[in-house]
């Protein structure tokens, strides 16, 4: 039995590929592990980041780091997929021979055929079956919760994204074999659902020219054993209001959205080509605050795009400030090969400039996050045991998903049970973790 080693790198989307690819792999004989701190396997497979400078940068030293192994022989074999290979193929190949075989975005299944892996159908079903359904997933989360990828692509094109230029345009699961893999994962255990696309508001679209992402949580949320349903990356143009409703009424959908805005400045979102202004982003927050009482947004937000000026920035610190968001990543523009902004823009804001707007941005949502989450001391939350470490079991509560938002730490003073929920009183809390205590 040989044994491979996956490196994941970049999003949860990602994962779930790696989890795909594994789960085939196990099923044909060979012993997976994923991320180990010492990979010790023959083979090793990296899934590989190529949406920004930073990831890229990630992605090429991984490999390199493991070219280096193969070339001391502590590993035999070393193959790369993803998103970086799928962009980058022709110059990767000629600048790092040491590689055994490199795959895409879309075609890694063939890792299996040159690996002489024959894949076995599940009782009753075809080949083909076994190479896109759930049941070869091989989790790499906890148990009780696992990413659920919706669709592949996106039909957008912002002008800074070069996703579309990896990934190609939208293609939504077929809604059956989505709630399928959701009931599958029940039966071994898991609990917790976090609902992931690069656009998952544009769900269905492509099959019937409709949205049908409300329908499918409110199918999802009727399935017995399902606890908690999350939602990552929506879009704000063109938002399903009827999602909302689903969101409001089904108590196994968390009060929570993920959905990226990017900017306010309707100078920067015109040449952003997000077709959205200041005003309705503005009333999209209003709306989905008012329907959804006590919702937990999600955003993620740029500074430095090409043409952004001292007042856009203004406009986007006071946007921010006044949507007090509970949860907000931000970042730095790059140019990216082949974007919309690269061929048209001139990347005209200084560095130091970015990173000083960066930084400031960073610390106004520091405070926010701060005054949010003091405000949840004294109040007693469902949470969700992921993990002991050392003398604190660590938690979260409906409104936090895993690797990206605050924890819940608790006190070891009594034994608790890894993936069971329990109410937890709020006793104290920090910008971005809170502490609590067992309700008695």
């Amino acid at each position: 039995m040989k044994t491979i080693d996956f490196i994941s790198l970049g999003c949860s989307k990602n994962l779930v590929d790696s989890e795909m690819l594994m789960g085939l792999m196990e099923a044909n004989g060979f012993r997976c592990t994923h991320d180990s701190d010492n990979p010790q396997g023959e083979i090793v497979v990296i899934n590989t980041c190529g949406f920004i400078a930073d990831a890229k940068e990630e992605s090429i030293n991984t490999i390199l780091e493991f070219a280096q192994a193969k070339t001391e022989g502590r590993i035999e074999k070393l193959f790369v997929m993803g998103c970086l290979s799928e962009r980058y193929l022709a110059d990767l190949e000629a600048e790092i021979p040491e590689v055994d075989g490199w795959y895409g975005k879309f075609n890694y299944r063939q890792l299996l055929e040159e690996l002489k892996a024959h894949p076995s159908p599940p009782e009753g079903r075809d080949v083909e079956y076994q190479y896109s359904h759930s049941s070869s997933l091989s989790l790499t989360t906890p148990r009780h919760y696992a990413y659920i990828k919706i669709s592949e692509g996106c039909d957008r094109h912002c002008a800074y994204c070069a996703i579309p230029l990896i990934t190609g345009k939208h293609q939504s699961r077929p809604m059956n074999e989505v709630l399928d893999e959701v009931r599958w994962l029940v039966k071994g255990g898991t609990k917790e659902f976090q609902i992931i696309a690069q656009e998952l508001t544009y769900y269905g679209v492509d099959i019937d020219g409709r949205q049908h992402i409300a329908e499918l949580i409110d199918k999802m949320a009727d399935i017995e054993g399902v606890e908690w349903i999350r939602l990552h990356y929506a879009y704000p143009t063109h938002f399903p209001w009827e999602l909302l409703d689903v969101i409001r009424e089904r108590k196994n959908v968390c009060k929570y959205l993920d959905i990226a805005l990017q900017h306010i400045s309707d100078s920067v979102l015109s040449r952003m080509r997000r077709h959205v202004t200041k005003e309705e982003t503005y009333e999209l927050i209003n709306r989905i605050r008012r329907e959804v009482p006590g919702i937990h947004l999600r955003t993620t937000l740029m500074v430095g795009f090409p043409g952004e000026t001292e007042e856009d920035f203004k406009e986007l610190v006071e946007f921010t400030k006044w949507a007090r968001f509970e949860r907000m990543g931000a970042f730095a523009y790059s140019e990216e090969d082949g974007t919309w902004s690269a061929d048209h823009y001139e990347d005209d804001v200084p560095e130091d400039v970015k990173q000083a707007r960066l930084d400031k941005l960073m610390r106004v949502q520091q405070n926010i996050s701060a005054e949010i989450e003091a405000s949840k001391i004294g109040q007693t939350l469902r949470t969700i045991i992921d993990r002991k470490e050392g003398d604190w079991y660590v938690g979260r509560t409906e409104f936090c998903s895993p690797e990206v938002d605050p924890e819940v730490l608790i006190p070891a003073d009594e034994e608790l049970t890894i993936g069971q929920f329990y109410d937890v009183r709020i006793t104290d809390a920090e910008e971005f973790d809170l502490y609590g205590t067992i309700k008695s």
